[in-house]
């Protein structure tokens, strides 16, 4: 209600819609640096359930596929996502899947550096993920863009028609 006359009086539909709407912000040193994934506006497919009616694991998922999304869109095409580790000598995870697993788990599927098969299980408020670009591992097959293929679905529940990977990357990559 407005306190105010200088106040605005909102519907009961822009409350929900604001609602369903998380906030974010970023800024760059470079004013040319690609819009980075806070600065980008919400798939239609995640702004359909409020924030607050999410699971944590299931809204860190569904910001994991954007911030990973957007950083394989400016990889050239030389280069694949990989994630690093802080601290100890984990090396990297050459993200291959990602999943989730209500109320607070979070898991990313892949390979370590030397191929082998790996999987970290991360509780939410342990998670902290360096998202790296890395050689890919097959130079001769195109590189392979997970968060692509993870948005996806999003892309179907809009109707639209999702690529089979991502672009190839920046232009003269």
């Amino acid at each position: 209600m407005a306190t105010r006359l200088t106040d605005s009086i909102n519907t009961s539909a822009e409350i929900a819609e604001a609602a369903a709407l998380p906030c974010g912000g970023a800024v760059h040193c470079d004013p040319d640096t690609p819009p980075s994934a806070e600065l980008q506006p919400l798939p239609p497919a995640l702004s359909r359930q409020p924030v607050e009616e999410k699971s944590e694991a299931q809204w860190a998922y569904e910001r994991l596929i954007l911030y990973i999304r957007n950083f394989e869109s400016q990889l050239d095409a030389r280069h694949e996502i990989a994630m690093g580790f802080a601290g100890g000598e984990a090396g990297i995870l050459r993200i291959e899947g990602l999943g989730y697993f209500d109320p607070d788990i979070v898991t990313f599927y892949g390979q370590d550096e030397d191929g082998q098969k790996m999987q970290l299980v991360q509780h939410v408020t342990q998670l902290n993920v360096a998202l790296r670009a890395v050689p890919r591992a097959q130079p001769e097959e195109p590189a392979r863009r997970i968060g692509f293929r993870l948005a996806r679905e999003w892309d179907e529940q809009e109707g639209n028609i999702a690529l089979p990977d991502a672009p190839a990357g920046p232009a003269g990559a």
